[in-house]
């Protein structure tokens, strides 16, 4: 699995414990791009960076690879999506992992990405790769 940045900010609030629940018993990866958009948010708390630190330091990582680029950039001259959703179904691509997201509707015209919602299914029964 890898978590769309949507979710890694749906799990920092109280109310949403079953995202929290589904991170520790999942252990998704999350694409670097994921990690920008977290931490560089102009108006983040201190106490939400430092909860989102130390939520990447241990979560696993994807970095920007060259297999990662040439997706990214197949995917954009396809149709016109954000840079950041791009790397991210690129990554998801690119490691055949499906994409937890609350976001489908970007996503879901991509062949080949595997999309899960946990707002809308099941998270226990519908968890793939």
């Amino acid at each position: 699995m890898l978590l769309d940045s949507n979710i890694i900010i749906y799990a920092a609030q109280p109310e949403h414990t079953n995202m929290r629940r589904l991170i520790a018993e999942h252990a998704p990866a999350v694409s670097a791009i994921s990690r920008v958009e977290v931490l560089g948010y102009h108006q983040l708390s201190d106490q939400d960076r430092q909860y989102f630190e130390r939520f990447f330091q241990v979560a696993r990582v994807f970095d920007i690879s060259a297999a990662i680029l040439d997706q990214t950039i197949t995917l954009r001259q396809q149709r016109r999506m954000t840079l950041g959703d791009a790397i991210i179904a690129g990554t998801a691509l690119v490691h055949g992992l499906t994409l937890v997201t609350r976001n489908t509707k970007d996503f879901q015209w991509i062949s080949g990405v595997v999309l899960l919602n946990p707002f809308e299914e099941d998270i226990e029964n519908n968890v793939g790769r």
